[in-house]
């Protein structure tokens, strides 16, 4: 072989060596450069595993806290309830309470109302109910009663003879009165359908209170037992007209006055009117037919505070005192009644 050709070989091998050796040392600097990219890429996702997993535990403590505090806030909003609801309770019941006790109060000063309306002012009604007595006052015996409020009726018994013993009054309980009695008392009321209060009605209120003018009889019985008849003394008012007296319905008088009674249609001395409801009109009373309104109205006002549970007395008391009540009516009806100056 020539040398030429030899040296040429031999540089074409020492060309390919170092090719090789470039190729070798190439690539070992690329697979070193991703072995560091790869390394950088592990540790950079490594620390993004560890943040999602930081941040995973942050977004679970959340979810818990927020569990928790729904939980609380549900349990207080139920424990607010509860209470504004037992509070709402306790109201509603001082106020239901509260009511009641207005109820009485009000049909007790209605009540005393219509005493003083029927009342004169010199009259003071001192022993219209035993029950309203104090414990010292003393009643005076037989059919003695001072002048009421409400104008009822007194009888003057004769003085007593010597023998006082031989001549007290006394008295004995009727067992079909004190049966219909009881039976009312379980509920009482101004109901017809009670045979207590029918049987009052029959023989007491109705004969009490029929007068000649019968319209206007009917027309006091009804206000009487809608409570809601005035009797009012007339003596300060001015003269009546001519037609007024002979109508029975004046506007005013001046006592005393000879005029006729609305309600018996008899010319007396009538110190009283009366007024129907909210009528504007006034009629003019005798001081007999007032006895007989007033003793009913009486009756009326006992009912009624038993009614309302205002007498605090024993069951035979009440019954009593509704016979005494019931015995002024029907000495009313018979013509007796105290006068002004008695």
């Amino acid at each position: 072989m020539p040398p030429e050709e030899a040296g040429a070989r031999r540089q074409e091998t020492y060309d390919m060596s170092r090719l090789r050796s470039s190729s070798l040392e190439i690539k070992e600097k690329g697979t070193e450069f991703l072995r560091d990219q790869l390394d950088a890429a592990q540790k950079e996702l490594k620390v993004k595993d560890e943040e999602c997993v930081r941040l995973s535990h942050v977004r679970n403590q959340l979810e818990l806290e927020l569990e928790e505090l729904t939980a609380s806030l549900f349990e207080e909003a139920h424990k607010m309830v509860r209470e504004a609801n037992v509070k709402q309770a306790a109201a509603e019941k001082q106020l239901k309470e509260a009511q009641g006790k207005i109820d009485v109060l009000q049909a007790e000063v209605s009540a005393l109302k219509t005493l003083v309306l029927t009342s004169t002012p010199s009259s003071p009604n001192r022993q219209l109910h035993p029950q309203l007595l104090s414990p010292g006052s003393s009643r005076p015996r037989g059919h003695t009663r001072n002048k009421s409020a409400s104008g009822a009726l007194q009888l003057q018994t004769d003085p007593l003879p010597t023998d006082a013993a031989t001549n007290r009054e006394d008295r004995e309980l009727d067992s079909v009165l004190f049966a219909e009695f009881l039976s009312w008392k379980e509920k009482p009321g101004l109901d017809r359908s009670s045979a207590f209060i029918s049987r009052v009605f029959r023989e007491d209120i109705g004969p009490c209170l029929s007068f000649t003018c019968s319209k206007l009889s009917q027309s006091v019985q009804r206000a009487v037992e809608n409570n809601s008849l005035t009797i009012e003394p007339v003596a300060m008012l001015s003269l009546p007209t001519v037609k007024d007296i002979e109508s029975g319905a004046p506007n005013g008088c001046r006592t005393p006055i000879e005029t006729k009674c609305a309600l018996s249609g008899m010319s007396r001395p009538c110190r009283h009117r009366i007024k129907l409801g909210d009528k504007e009109n006034y009629y003019y009373i005798s001081p007999s037919s007032r006895a007989r309104i007033t003793a009913v109205c009486n009756f009326f006002t006992y009912i009624r505070y038993i009614q309302q549970g205002l007498v605090r007395q024993e069951v035979q008391q009440m019954f009593w005192e509704v016979m005494r009540l019931r015995r002024e009516m029907s000495v009313a009806k018979l013509g007796y009644f105290l006068t002004e100056e008695s």
